[in-house]
């Protein structure tokens, strides 16, 4: 079954303006006791999470393993009058970067957990040798000790219009044997009451506990604090969360 991530214009329907001012909104949050002036997001997808900073004034790069969806991003930065900085390159391997430094450097949209635990641990060495001194390194990420622990089959959204028709969206969960998951993930589209359309695709993830992230952060020498996703949102306890921030300071 396809990913979604080769279906760039599906997995962008949920965007929307109001989606775009409450990520500039987290942004303006986290940026408040930082003040960046550079960025990298190493899956930085089709830039719907951090394509708003470059409103604050923040000079954003980013890199993905996807080509499809960089094309995507790349139209959506040119379409906001910014100029695209963007490679082509997987989060454990970040050599395409040379020896710059940012400001901050980032892993969004739950990424970090397309690859095995090990190669989180990797992928944290790799994002840490371009973080500044001083800098941040930021993850958000699906709170996967409430799913393991829950154990839930189900994840609904709400649905939404897309000019004159309607999308659903439902995910099914699968847990395997090996402790990995797979996301079944079903769009169906409906126009007048009728269903036209639906798209299936399939994510597969290794769950990664927040314990494994924090300690291999604090091991590397950074101050780590935990935030709701979006940031300003008032927080409550983590096991109740249904996504996280991670904000690693570094020292």
């Amino acid at each position: 079954m396809a990913s979604i991530y080769d279906s760039a214009d599906v997995y962008d329907l949920i965007e929307n303006e109001e989606r775009f001012q409450a990520y500039k909104r987290h942004w303006e949050f986290i940026f408040k006791e930082n003040n960046p002036k550079t960025m990298l997001d190493v899956s930085i997808g089709s830039g719907s999470v951090t394509i708003p900073v470059l409103e604050l004034g923040v000079k954003l790069s980013g890199s993905d393993l996807s080509e499809t969806m960089l094309d995507k991003c790349k139209k959506k930065i040119s379409e906001r009058g910014y100029t695209p900085i963007l490679k082509q390159s997987d989060f454990r391997d970040l050599s395409c970067w040379g020896d710059e430094k940012f400001d901050i450097v980032a892993s969004t949209g739950n990424s970090i957990a397309y690859v095995s635990n090990e190669d989180v641990k990797k992928t944290l060495e790799e994002m840490d040798k371009h973080v500044a001194d001083g800098g941040i390194l930021y993850i958000d990420i699906r709170n996967w000790d409430k799913i393991l622990k829950e154990r839930n089959r189900f994840y609904l959204y709400n649905p939404f219009f897309v000019d004159d028709f309607r999308v659903n969206f439902v995910q099914a969960w699968d847990y395997n044997a090996d402790g990995s998951m797979d996301f079944n993930l079903l769009y169906t589209f409906e126009r007048d009451n009728k269903l036209f359309r639906k798209e299936e695709y399939k994510e597969h993830y290794i769950p990664v506990s927040n314990d494994l992230i924090v300690d291999k952060l604090k091991s590397m020498g950074y101050e780590v604090s935990l935030y709701p996703f979006p940031a300003n949102f008032p927080m409550i306890e983590l096991e109740k969360l249904e996504w996280y921030t991670i904000i690693a300071k570094k020292k």
